[in-house]
């Protein structure tokens, strides 16, 4: 079965038309620029320019950057706070003509791997965390999704929130080096391990792909592995959502 998936960035949308039952890229990704800032109505407008890339007509599984309960924004990640109360379904629905199925992207990305990727038939709990313009997070126990776990916004020291310290982003807009970053990210990391002692933590988003260049400053008990789909992890699971509707 084919589906198309969009996975909903703070700096890209990006999707590609998927085969759910095997986990292959049928197309080429394709990405778009988040709008500045990202909001919905804009928002909206480039995920259909994004359909229309595709001349999609049937169904479309969606990663968003925020807390989803039921297809609404229950929070409003690295977007715009006028996200909150949305039904995202429903309003990339009415930009397309098609029918939606809308989730946490994490929880996305963490879908893709604990099916086709590094976490397929690993028991006991499992953490996925998406490293980009912020640090999302998804926990699986027994391979089973506990949804909207984000790690990411809990405070830290001085930080709002840990994101805000140990994102991918910062580390360009403070032109760290990988080392110096990698330290930072390894304090996030050794905060999961600590909250939930996990059994495996996988690094997907865009940095996942580099983790040769930070691998030595993350000291944990807990085995760290890269994605096995790297950045395509939440595209792959967003398809996927489709096929969970009812």
């Amino acid at each position: 079965m084919e589906v198309l998936g969009i996975d909903v960035g703070g700096s890209g949308i990006k999707g590609a038309i998927v085969n759910v039952d095997t986990g292959e890229l049928i197309t080429e990704r394709h990405r778009i620029p988040t709008p500045k800032g990202a909001l919905p109505e804009e928002v909206a407008n480039e995920v259909a320019a994004l359909v229309a890339h595709f001349d999609w007509k049937g169904k479309v599984g969606c990663g968003f950057p925020a807390i989803i309960s039921n297809g609404m924004a229950r929070s409003h990640g690295n977007i715009h706070k006028s996200w909150l109360g949305v039904r995202v379904d429903h309003l990339f629905a009415a930009a397309t003509g098609l029918s939606f199925s809308v989730a946490n992207d994490a929880d996305a990305a963490g879908l893709a791997e604990m099916s086709f990727g590094v976490g397929k038939g690993k028991k006991g709990v499992v953490i996925m965390i998406t490293i980009g313009t912020g640090l999302g997070s998804a926990v699986f126990f027994d391979g089973v999704l506990v949804p909207n776990v984000e790690l990411g916004t809990v405070p830290y020291k001085k930080y709002e929130r840990f994101e805000y310290y140990a994102a991918d982003s910062v580390r360009k807009k403070e032109a760290l080096t990988y080392k110096e970053w990698g330290s930072r990210f390894n304090s996030f990391l050794e905060f999961v391990e600590r909250t939930f002692s996990p059994d495996l933590i996988v690094l997907g988003g865009g940095a996942s792909k580099k983790i040769k260049k930070y691998q030595d400053q993350l000291i944990l008990k807990t085995p760290v592995l890269p994605a096995a789909y790297q950045n395509n992890a939440g595209i792959i699971g967003a398809a996927m959502l489709a096929t969970l509707k009812k």
